[in-house]
């Protein structure tokens, strides 16, 4: 009984204190429902100041209040101090230049593969170890690598001859730039033709020349024949003489594979995979009559002396 008069005393208590707080003040708890339409907007407001404050905007934001309200008396931002100017001659050249330059470096890797000697050494390469059988040896890093520095050997001469006939006279002012373009163009087309005429594939020139120009005849000299015909006969001409390299470099290394598996079908060993055995006299093969320098000096002298 006195434990049930104590709750009725307790909860009479409560009541009262909620009742003198709703009458001197704000509610303890909020209505429920939605929210109205003032504090919608200043939801919306905070959201917005938060956004414009992350953004590190204050600033601006505080200018275009003191400036007034309207339209006209809103600053713009001085984009100047980002993008310069393209009134001087010089800040114009200058841009141009660092586009020129980034667009080389983009097309870079397909200028590597269109018109120099790596097409040709990196397919013989790998040919050579495909014939050898040996899973992933030598890596990649190393063939690419090796192919590079022999593509750098090769085409050295013909790179300074560009340095010297196109670029350092066009950074001394002696020629525009559509003359050294013209001139670095007409260096490589020579080594490009040299390869083709070396390798007798002028068959691919008129292929590619008669798809181009489909009324007219055969060129009879090679001023006829545009660079963009010239780059893909030369691919092509690259592509037949490195496979045809690649044929004979495998060949020695196919008579061994059927030599060792006739052994072992003649010996009842049938289950066991001739690539293991042939492994091992491949490699003292070619160590032994010095592949390496044999298959680069073989490649060197494809080229001509440059």
């Amino acid at each position: 009984m006195r434990s049930m008069l104590l709750i009725m005393t307790v909860m009479l208590a409560l009541a009262g204190m909620a009742r003198g707080q709703a009458v001197g003040g704000a509610p303890v708890f909020e209505p429920a429902g939605p929210p109205s339409p003032t504090q919608l907007e200043e939801q919306r407001r905070y959201q917005a100041q938060k956004m414009v404050n992350d953004l590190g905007l204050g600033g601006l934001m505080q200018t275009v209040n003191a400036g007034g309200s309207s339209a006209g008396n809103v600053p713009l931002p001085d984009v100047t101090q980002v993008v310069p100017t393209t009134t001087d001659p010089k800040k114009l050249s200058a841009s141009l230049q660092i586009l020129l330059l980034l667009s080389i470096l983009t097309l870079a890797p397909s200028i590597l593969l269109m018109t120099t000697c790596f097409t040709r050494i990196v397919i013989v390469m790998s040919l050579l170890r495909q014939a050898l059988g040996a899973a992933q040896l030598p890596p990649n890093q190393v063939l690419i690598g090796l192919s590079l520095f022999m593509t750098f050997l090769v085409m050295g001469p013909t790179w300074t001859r560009i340095n010297q006939e196109a670029i350092v006279p066009y950074n001394d002012g002696q020629m525009t730039q559509m003359e050294a373009f013209e001139k670095a163009t007409g260096v490589m087309r020579e080594f490009m033709i040299r390869q083709i005429e070396g390798a007798h594939n002028q068959d691919d020139v008129y292929l590619f020349h008669s798809y181009a120009h489909p009324n007219t005849t055969e060129p009879e000299r090679w001023e006829q024949v545009e660079t963009t015909t010239l780059v893909p006969a030369f691919i092509l001409s690259e592509l037949k003489v490195a496979f045809l390299m690649g044929f004979r470099i495998y060949l020695p290394f196919l008579i061994i594979d059927m030599v060792i598996s006739s052994v072992l079908i003649s010996i009842g060993m049938q289950l066991l995979p001739p690539v293991m055995v042939s492994l091992p006299f491949k490699l003292l093969l070619f160590v032994l009559v010095d592949g390496w320098h044999l298959v680069c000096g073989t490649l060197l002298a494809s080229f001509g002396s440059g």
